[in-house]
């Protein structure tokens, strides 16, 4: 029985040193095309989406979510939206900039995925970003107020219509440059 279990220790030890050499020679032949014009596909894709929405859920999970109806901050968050966010993710009734058109993955507009995210993932996301995405990590050069701001603002684009929006933009001043 003894030569039996040593046997399958065996053939299992030889199974993971087969998948770690055809894992290496994939990605050192350069076989993997990492062009931002070729989305993944199939199981790569899964993969990638699957990890950085857990990863999401479980970084998020402790923060704690203020009042975030306050009009003043909603207006705040506007501003910063509107000179951050809308050239990738675009806004009630504008498209994305051409910046946005060439990341892959593609950024989600967040007009229409807002809603699938709670305001302590959202926050979680603008702060610290999303790696190998495009998506930068606002939180080295935004505060935590100015942040929730964002997620205050972005919380309400569902429901912004276009004109709203337009609205918004003619009657909102730009951020001051201190």
């Amino acid at each position: 029985m003894r030569g039996r279990n040593w046997r399958c220790v065996a053939w299992v030890l030889v199974i993971i040193v087969v998948l770690v050499a055809i894992g290496l020679a994939v990605l050192y032949s350069g076989v993997h095309n990492v062009a931002a014009t070729y989305p993944d596909r199939g199981l790569v894709s899964w993969a990638l989406s699957t990890t950085m929405k857990r990863s999401v859920e479980r970084q998020a999970a402790g923060i704690r979510v203020p009042p975030l109806d306050d009009p003043a901050l909603v207006r705040l968050g506007f501003q910063h939206y509107r000179e951050m966010c809308v050239e990738c993710h675009g806004a009630p009734g504008l498209s994305m900039a051409e910046v946005g058109r060439g990341l892959n993955p593609s950024p989600p507009p967040l007009v229409e995925k807002v809603g699938n995210w709670k305001p302590s993932e959202l926050f979680w996301i603008t702060k610290n970003g999303i790696r190998m995405t495009g998506m930068p990590a606002w939180g080295v050069t935004h505060t935590d107020e100015q942040i929730w701001a964002i997620v205050a603002f972005m919380r309400g684009l569902p429901r912004l219509t276009p004109e709203a929006y337009k609205a918004l933009d003619r009657q909102v001043p730009p951020l001051s440059e201190d």
